[in-house]
């Protein structure tokens, strides 16, 4: 027993430590100079020179050797500049081993959650968000799971020592996962897969109804006893935190936005969205920003365009609402660095490709409210940044060569890419 017991915890030490030691903080001014800087806002300036300076941007213009004197210099010619791509709704830095237990902190018992805070879970040094840089993921949303009240997320920049140094965001959010309408047969008991009326709909949401009403209740009565899950709804309720409502079908949606304008609250955010085409103008109305769950899932019903999913992001974008997208579900801390190029296949089917940066750069800011601080190419936010050789949006040429967050130099080593170099020696003979 003895034995297994070390075996276990040379296990969790291997592979729950050894990120890369964390840049120190900028203190020579820098400019890169002749990249295409596609700004986030869906502009984009040629020959561009971008200089930042104490973590800050402090010029945006064209390159025309007219600009100030800066420390170092970062010729890009030919190259892209992008703002960090952020990813939304993601548990980066919550589990690193999925089998391992005590590296799992995605979720809390209970149903009611609003207390939980994904950002003290949050594991700075973990592998997973170590392995995000290199294809320009900078900063995301982690979002605990679980419930129907899954608790708070917080905006974390990906390069720091503990959850302290990464807070871009603190306590930004509330996770409601709306109950389905539907539910499915248990196929592995032989029970018919297909989609049956969920008989427990109008009781779960008698659930989340009454946690929302003693909620409230308790916060209008100063003298009762301290409750934490339901002071834990005050900024809710004050409306100084936005609710992401997790809903999929059209039913979810509507229901779900409909009992949280009753409760008074206007920042509701939808997540997954997966029908969302179909209530175009009821979201336009309600003025909903989406996260688009999951670009590359498999249909869920029968008769559903297989490409369907691609051509979502674009009959949104139209419609006129603000738009991000998220890689949650089976497998999503590892596709999580899929993320540029699942924004590369929303481009591939009719949004506009300066569209498809902005869902992962200006948009998300704009929808994680940190829009003031990061998102885009603009004087006085940080310097969260990168240049890759090519668009960054396809993966083929997504080659990042230099990243700063909040000015400081990264190292883009991993060790996905230590043992890229390794195996790359073996098989080109090398021993």
């Amino acid at each position: 027993m003895k034995k297994i017991y070390i075996i276990l915890t040379a296990l969790i030490t291997t592979f729950g430590t050894a990120q890369q030691t964390p840049a120190s903080k900028q203190t020579e001014s820098v400019l890169i100079v002749g990249a295409t800087a596609h700004i986030g806002n869906g502009t984009v300036i040629e020959n561009s020179a971008i200089g930042f300076s104490d973590g800050k941007i402090t010029f945006v213009g064209k390159y025309d050797g007219s600009q100030p004197a800066f420390d170092n210099v970062v010729v890009a010619q030919g190259q892209h500049l992008y703002p960090g791509f952020i990813a939304t709704n993601a548990t980066l830095g919550l589990v690193e081993i999925d089998a391992v237990r005590a590296t799992d902190d995605e979720d809390e018992i209970g149903a009611m959650l609003p207390h939980i805070r994904s950002a003290i879970a949050y594991n700075a040094d973990s592998k997973i968000v170590e392995s995000m840089r290199p294809n320009g993921i900078l900063a995301g949303q982690i979002v605990p799971r679980g419930g129907s009240i899954s608790g708070s997320s917080s905006v974390m920049q990906f390069d720091a020592w503990n959850w302290e140094d990464a807070i871009v965001k603190a306590d930004e959010g509330l996770h409601l996962n709306w109950p389905s309408p539907y539910t499915s047969g248990r196929w592995w008991l032989g029970e018919d897969p297909g989609l049956k009326t969920n008989k427990n709909y109008q009781k779960s949401i008698s659930d989340i109804k009454d946690f929302f009403d003693q909620a409230k209740a308790y916060l209008q009565d100063p003298n009762k006893p301290k409750h934490i899950p339901f002071h834990a709804m005050k900024p809710v309720f004050e409306g100084q935190k936005t609710v992401y409502l997790h809903a999929d079908d059209q039913i979810q949606i509507k229901d779900g936005i409909r009992f949280l304008k009753d409760y008074g609250l206007s920042k509701i955010v939808l997540v997954g969205g997966h029908e969302s085409v179909e209530v175009v103008e009821f979201l336009k109305d309600n003025n909903i920003a989406i996260i688009i769950s999951r670009p590359h899932r498999l249909p869920q019903s029968e008769d559903e365009d297989p490409k369907g999913t691609f051509r979502t992001a674009n009959t949104l974008i139209e419609a006129g609402l603000v738009l991000s997208i998220d890689v949650s579900g089976r497998m999503e801390r590892m596709y999580t660095r899929n993320l540029p190029f699942y924004a590369g296949s929303f481009a591939a089917y009719g949004v506009p490709r300066e569209k498809a940066v902005e869902m992962i750069t200006g948009a998300a800011a704009k929808i994680l409210g940190v829009a003031d601080r990061m998102g885009t190419l603009e004087v006085g936010k940080d310097a969260t940044l990168f240049v890759s050789e090519g668009d960054a949006l396809d993966m083929r040429t997504n080659i990042v060569k230099h990243a700063f967050i909040q000015g400081r130099r990264l190292s883009l080593e991993t060790h996905q890419t230590k043992l890229w170099k390794r195996y790359s020696d073996k098989y080109n003979g090398q021993k």
